[in-house]
């Protein structure tokens, strides 16, 4: 389980995320719903440590963390061993075929044996419908293949969380619903998953949690349908603008 109390960040004295506090159960997924430059990406890379909060402490499991006083090189990548990021861009290997991006993470981090990664490795890309291009190069991909790939790679490295910060927004519609599709599909399978879109249908159908935050406060932080039949009005038209009901 993952629990943040009290989190600070701020960006040339601008406050990104003002005393945050929330829990991420495992095995369930979360959605971080919220206006631009609310904080929630700011949120998500503070998991992974890619963003440093000035305050607050970290619980992951039963470890605590507290950001005031740093961390160390053990303990950035014992934490990132466990929240693997995909990113709006892939950030794929250019040099390297689909297979080796995969396989590269769990061989030199993880140090395991070549021939069980990628054993590991053909088996995610069949789970996300690519197995036939494990000898391809990423610029050989479509936006929405090569986003499968990103994916497939954060699991081939067994993560306890899979974080998501706009997996799909660099996508067209078609190409979206293929990387949907698979993250519906990981849900189901309960691997915990942290979820930031703007895709409000994908929201109402695979998140159990939603969090929705606004000038870095936390103005949600509950069930998917409590979230979805709130009478607040303020998220009520955020529902609204992002599903364009009242045009």
């Amino acid at each position: 389980m993952l629990k943040l109390e009290k989190l600070n960040k701020s960006f040339n004295g601008h406050r990104v995320l003002d005393s945050i506090s929330t829990t991420f159960p495992e095995h369930e997924t979360t959605v971080i719903l919220g206006p631009s430059g609310s904080g929630k990406s700011t949120l998500l890379r503070s998991l992974n440590l890619l963003e440093r909060p000035e305050s607050g402490l970290y619980r992951f499991d039963d470890e605590l963390f507290d950001f005031a006083k740093g961390f160390s090189t053990k303990e950035v990548l014992k934490i990132r061993r466990k929240t693997e990021m995909v990113f709006q861009d892939y950030n794929l290997f250019p040099h390297l075929t689909v297979l080796k991006n995969i396989t590269e993470g769990p061989i030199q981090v993880l140090h395991e044996k070549s021939d069980p990664a990628k054993k590991r490795a053909q088996e995610l890309l069949k789970k996300v419908g690519l197995g036939d291009k494990a000898a391809v190069y990423p610029n050989q991909l479509s936006g929405g293949q090569a986003q499968r790939v990103a994916i497939a790679r954060s699991l081939a490295m067994k993560p306890e969380y899979v974080l998501l910060d706009e997996p799909t927004s660099a996508l067209d519609p078609e190409l979206e619903l293929e990387v949907l599709k698979v993250l519906r599909q990981l849900a189901q399978e309960k691997q915990s998953l942290i979820i930031v879109t703007h895709n409000m249908a994908f929201a109402r159908e695979v998140a159990e949690r939603v969090l929705f935050i606004e000038n870095g406060h936390v103005l949600f932080d509950g069930s998917n349908q409590d979230f979805f039949n709130t009478k607040n009005k303020r998220i009520v038209d955020f529902i609204s603008a992002m599903t364009f009901e009242n045009i």
